[in-house]
Order: structure tokens, then sequence, then C-alpha cells
């Protein structure tokens, strides 16, 4: 048998050879960067900018239902009422409607009557009555500084500040944007 013989390289050849093996480097270099690149900015914009949750219950029904999926704006910190936020407490996570802010006073009537700063709110998608818990919140409650007032929807039996009081502005994670419905995937 006949040893293959190696074909020598001629000059023009092992220039063309080095420039492809360069300019593979080149593009597995720029693959990674990219890489990089998208990856820090998918962080950025789903860790620090926008958040998704999973709603744990049916404390916001009829509006959210268990499972639903929600966008929620991480830098939004100026909640007013009837904003609709995801928060922390006791590191458990709750979605619930923001009824009062810092320096509204909140009193919740054994009658189902929610009033802040003395007037009766007048909710006309809540359906249920608003009765305090026996969990030690006393009302009336004036909220401090940096401290929010939040009822869910589904007001019977749910876990809101009638059940662990005020939420501190750092428990709060931000504002739902949209809702994917689990009915819908």
């Amino acid at each position: 048998m006949k040893k293959r013989e190696k074909k020598a390289l001629q000059p023009l050849d092992a220039v063309r050879y080095r420039r492809k093996r360069l300019r593979n480097k080149a593009d597995i270099r720029s693959f990674f960067l990219r890489l990089i690149f998208l990856t820090l900015f998918v962080y950025v914009l789903f860790f620090r900018v926008f958040g998704l949750s999973m709603v744990p219950d049916d404390d916001m029904k009829p509006k959210l239902s268990g499972g639903d999926l929600v966008l929620f704006y991480r830098l939004q910190k100026d909640y007013k009422f009837g904003d609709v936020i995801v928060f922390r407490k006791d590191s458990e996570r709750y979605v619930s409607r923001v009824i009062a802010v810092s320096g509204d006073t909140v009193q919740v009537t054994q009658e189902g009557a929610v009033i802040v700063n003395g007037n009766t709110l007048i909710e006309d998608n809540i359906f249920y009555a608003t009765k305090p818990y026996e969990s030690g919140i006393e009302f009336p409650l004036t909220l401090g500084q940096d401290e929010l007032f939040v009822l869910s929807d589904y007001r019977e039996g749910a876990r809101d500040s009638r059940y662990f009081g005020a939420v501190k502005l750092s428990e709060a994670e931000g504002q739902v944007m949209a809702v994917i419905r689990r009915s819908n995937l």
C-alpha cells in the first residue's frame, strides 16, 4: 500500500487557511459576547425593571384568579388608591389593591364598611363584606411614613392588611401592569 503523500501548502493556501481559522475564532468570540450581552439584558429587564409572578390564590377574585400570571413594574414606588401591587409579607408573595397610603387613617367597621380619612369607600366591583379580623389589628389605623393599607377584592377570608397590618414600601415589589389568564394558556 502506498502511503498518503502530504500535499505541501502553497503560500496562498496557507494564508487562506489562517484567515479562515481567525474568522472562526472571531465568530465564536462574537457569539459569546452577544450571549453575555443578551443574558445581562434579560436579567436587568426581568429582575430589576419588570417582574413576573403567579397570583397565589383567589383573594383577588373576580379580577384575578389563582394561577394567573402578572407582569409588574418594579420601579414604581409612588402608589395611589386603587393600584394593584405585588408585595412580600412573612416571605410569602401576595397580590392586593392599595386602599390607603402614608398618613391616611383607615377604619374597617363590624358592618363591613371601609372608611378612609372619614369617608366611606364605595367600591363598585367589590361584592363581599369587608369585616375586620380578630387578629390584633386595631382600628382606626393611622398609616405611618412609607406604609400602605391593602385589601384583596375577595374580602371574605383574604390575607390582607386586616390580617397582617400595614405593608411597608420596602415590602412592595411593584405595580401590576398586565395579566396573563390561566384559563387562556
